[in-house]
């Protein structure tokens, strides 16, 4: 087989039912959906289909990949996106010749970078895969170049949150498209042409989402007694936390809280059954009658103080004026708000109403 005559694009619409069945039929995870960000190519060799790949959305969560790249949880899920995960990768029945794999891996990696652009707006950096040692050794992966930085925990992500009991660890293998994809990926300040331009989202430790409720221990509940079953510090939390996160909206904060898993509900203060033993999760009713009810400058305070133990690291402030619409004060003036943002962690120091 003359591998110089072995090329790589992405698959035409019409190509991706044929491209689905072989992944069923031949790959032994079976197909894959195409969710958010994906790119789907196929290998030939003349007009033969010998290999397909695809390449979607970064894990959330990758312990050997975020100590690799050494990044800060607070930026991490921000710049996610200019990561892509190998998802599949699948050499067709017949065509298991020498060499072919990491032939086709370089290839698809050369012009992976400019067609991620073009589609998507922005660029990737880094590039990952995990890899069942049970069934292989990543020797395709290791002879293009990719590096194996450890094993996951086994953990797998489900509709609920995650499995409760580890499985199979996978080998995490990892390939820069870029000679400072780590520095990049880790500084501080996003480089310009790294933006994604989205609003600036974080992920949350569990020491962090500890330290939420307990921010709002001070706040008064401004809820009746009567029929009140969670606590207002949990139901503030989840409200910051999802908000941190980059939710925006009631429905989209209550899919975040529904996604916390019972680990995370019992960190965020959530109230336990009795009967059943299980965390409870506020609804979207809960969560915004609070919302509304809370006293706003005893919030802010109470986040205020959340901030200081979180962004020390901030080396300095952007401010910034909004004027909001249709918000007046006790006069019938507009308001207008002044914010003190952190460069580094992007949060908020504190929001002041400024005169017109």
């Amino acid at each position: 087989m003359d591998l110089s005559k072995v090329t790589v694009r992405p698959i035409a619409p019409s190509e991706a039912e044929r491209y689905q069945q072989l992944l069923e039929r031949h790959h032994y995870l079976g197909a894959i959906p195409k969710i958010g960000q994906t790119l789907r190519y196929v290998a030939q060799y003349g007009q033969s289909y010998v290999a397909l790949l695809s390449f979607s959305a970064s894990s959330l969560k990758c312990g050997a990949r975020d100590r690799w790249i050494g990044w800060d949880a607070r930026v991490q899920y921000g710049r996610l996106k200019l990561i892509a995960n190998n998802s599949r990768f699948l050499i067709l029945p017949d065509w298991h010749q020498p060499n072919l794999g990491s032939k086709v891996l370089a290839l698809c990696q050369r012009r992976l970078p400019g067609d991620w652009l073009e589609r998507f707006g922005h660029p990737l950096l880094l590039l990952e895969t995990f890899v069942d040692p049970q069934r292989f050794h990543g020797t395709v992966y290791r002879a293009a170049n990719w590096t194996c930085v450890g094993l996951t925990q086994g953990f797998r992500r489900t509709a609920a949150g995650y499995s409760a009991a580890p499985q199979s660890p996978k080998q995490v293998f990892v390939r820069a498209l870029h000679p400072r994809a780590r520095q990049r990926l880790s500084q501080p300040i996003l480089d310009p042409r790294d933006h994604t331009e989205e609003k600036p989202k974080m992920t949350l430790t569990a020491q962090q989402l500890r330290a939420l409720p307990q921010s709002f221990q001070a706040i008064g509940d401004p809820r009746r007694a009567a029929g009140r079953r969670h606590p207002l510090r949990a139901v503030l939390a989840i409200a910051v936390g999802a908000t941190l996160c980059g939710m925006r909206g009631y429905k989209a904060i209550g899919q975040w809280a529904q996604g916390l898993g019972q680990k995370g509900a019992q960190r965020i203060g959530c109230r336990r059954d009795p009967d059943t033993r299980e965390y409870l999760i506020p609804s979207v009713s809960v969560i915004r009658e609070v919302l509304m009810r809370v006293d706003p400058e005893a919030l802010d305070r109470s986040l205020g103080a959340w901030n200081a133990l979180w962004a020390a690291r901030d080396r300095s402030l952007a401010i910034d004026g909004k004027t909001l619409r249709g918000a007046t004060d006790e006069q019938g003036s507009q308001v207008h708000v002044m914010s003190a943002v952190g460069h580094e962690s992007r949060a908020a120091y504190t929001q002041k109403k400024s005169p017109p």
